[in-house]
């Protein structure tokens, strides 16, 4: 990129004036150069476990299960013991026109709080069926207020579960609503303007797990339809178990997906879909899992990127 300097005449500065700013420079130049990577660092730790987890810990009192399935008749029916029902699509509403936006970091963890999460709290976060980014949304909502204790995420979700023939139940918890404290952590995600000036950067990469018709444009859903220009399409089902969409692959498997499109720990890594859902999966694999360090989400996603007159690429992605 082309810059034009102007030239200034500069007067004389004293000594330890001039070594007092040159210490501050030295300081903001290390800050600036070292948040990319430390603004990654979060105190959150998000895992996934296997349904043997759940009876060795349901009687730990201070942990809280989160059904996130979006039917209350299901849960109704049945579900795992001293779960709190809290449907992920509760967390997303308009905003400045916009549709299905993540709320703000205060009104989440509201929403979290009157579940009986408190700072107290241990969280496991369980749904059903292809509503796995159902339960890594919720995962990524308690990052984004600043939560400091574990969070886990059934894998294989309430049908693994079934499998090992434990218990369910109808009855609801009893549970007192506590103090659940908000840091809001915007070094995970980024905003439309942020967005615009990683277009085309070296080292950045964004990854769209929308489905490929979709990324390529060939979906009219919107008033443009294609991706941002440069995008690895990763579909978020090819981390998941073809039998169990709410099952991940070996880590192993999903590590090999990621090599075959260029994608390492080097890299600064957006993760961008259409609402947001789609990104929390790939997001907390690759950085709670895979110990990527450097994943942040787009939560406007498409649905913002298409109203904004940043530029757009259809068809197929770019060539490794």
């Amino acid at each position: 990129m082309n810059r034009t300097y102007s030239k200034r005449k500069f007067s004389k500065v004293k000594p330890l004036t001039f070594l007092a700013a040159m210490v501050m420079s030295v300081v903001a130049i290390a800050f600036f150069s070292l948040s990319p990577l430390t603004a990654q660092n979060s105190a959150t730790k998000i895992e996934f476990v296997p349904p043997s987890w759940v009876s060795a810990n349901v009687n730990d009192p201070n942990l809280r299960i989160l059904d996130v399935r979006w039917s209350p008749i299901d849960y109704f029916t049945g579900h795992l013991p001293n779960a709190v029902h809290i449907a992920d699509n509760l967390i997303r509403q308009p905003k400045d026109g916009l549709p299905v936006q993540l709320v703000d970091s205060d009104k989440l963890a509201g929403y979290l709080s009157k579940a009986g999460v408190t700072d107290k709290s241990k969280v496991l976060i369980y749904s059903d069926g292809r509503d796995v980014l159902g339960a890594s949304q919720i995962a990524y909502a308690l990052e984004r207020i600043g939560f400091k204790n574990p969070v886990a995420v059934l894998d294989g979700g309430l049908s693994a579960y079934k499998q090992t023939n434990a218990e369910l139940t109808q009855v609801f918890p009893k549970y007192q609503t506590g103090k659940l404290s908000t840091r809001d952590n915007i070094n995970i995600r980024v905003n439309l303007a942020q967005v615009k000036d990683l277009l085309d950067k070296k080292g950045v990469v964004f990854i769209d797990p929308r489905p490929a018709k979709a990324f390529a444009g060939e979906e009219k859903y919107f008033v443009r339809n294609g991706h941002i220009p440069g995008a690895r399409n990763i579909p978020w089902p090819t981390f998941t178990d073809p039998q169990n969409p709410h099952k991940l692959k070996p880590l192993s498997e999903i590590e090999k997906i990621l090599a075959d499109k260029k994608i390492d720990k080097s890299k600064d890594i957006i993760v961008t879909c259409t609402t947001g859902r789609e990104a929390s999966l790939q997001y907390v694999v690759l950085k709670h899992l895979l110990g990527y360090p450097k994943v942040r989400v787009y939560e406007g996603s498409w649905t913002e990127y298409s109203q904004s007159d940043l530029p757009v690429e259809t068809g197929a992605e770019r060539p490794v």
